[in-house]
């Protein structure tokens, strides 16, 4: 499995912990409140999903009301099918919440993996941002070294882009550092709803909080089916 697909298992488990979707609902949790899936193909997420089910972790029930499974034969289209988490999809989840290896801290993972701290234990929501601080701290060495044997040879737009690199870095730094202090102090991290943490772009530094369940910013399109 690779990385990416592993993330979009993980991050769709955690989602349907909170409540059964059907998949357009997935879709849009996906995008608005997890920005590292915000570029992800859709033709991604159905096979991922039927992965999931034919593990045992998840179990798909046609349509979300009574009303639902009656009135779609009629109207010319098949009933939604939802997806729910299995006792054993929520044991594995939790087991993935529990890891703290450098998969946990990369790049690729860190930012779903902290979408979903108000589901972590303190201890492990520790050595996460301890371990993506301690990666942190390495690029910076590394970016400042680099930039100092190239300094001479660069153009000031290279030079200024390579400068940009380097403060988005330390911005992130600082903030795990707040993280971390906050977290040593015993002190939650609140979001705009009960339970959620803030979050902000951690590819680039800037501050942004996730946006709350059901929020989406597009227009509604047509109800999706199964595939």
């Amino acid at each position: 499995m690779s990385r990416r697909s592993g993330i979009l298992e993980f991050a769709v488990l955690g989602l349907l912990r909170e409540s059964p979707m059907h998949g357009y609902e997935l879709r849009k949790r996906l995008n608005t409140s997890l920005g590292v899936f915000r570029a992800f193909s859709y033709g991604t997420l159905y096979p991922c999903l039927k992965t999931l089910v034919a593990n045992g972790w998840l179990i798909e029930e046609p349509g979300s009301t009574p009303e639902e499974v009656l009135t779609a034969p009629l109207a010319g289209r098949r009933a939604k099918i939802v997806y729910r988490l299995t006792a054993e999809g929520k044991e594995h989840f939790e087991q993935l919440l529990s890891q703290t290896g450098p998969d946990a801290y990369e790049d690729e993972t860190f930012a779903a993996r902290f979408a979903f701290f108000g589901q972590t234990s303190r201890d492990v929501r520790m050595r996460v941002l301890e371990g993506r601080r301690s990666r942190l701290e390495e690029r910076l060495e590394k970016m400042s070294a680099s930039l100092a044997r190239t300094r001479e040879r660069l153009d000031d737009y290279t030079l200024e882009l390579q400068r940009h690199g380097m403060e988005s870095v330390e911005r992130e730094v600082r903030w795990l550092n707040e993280l971390i202090e906050s977290e040593r102090a015993g002190r939650d991290l609140k979001g705009p709803a009960s339970g959620e943490p803030a979050s902000r772009d951690t590819t680039s530094g800037a501050s942004g909080v996730l946006p709350r369940p059901g929020d989406d910013p597009r227009p509604d399109t047509p109800d999706d089916t199964a595939t």
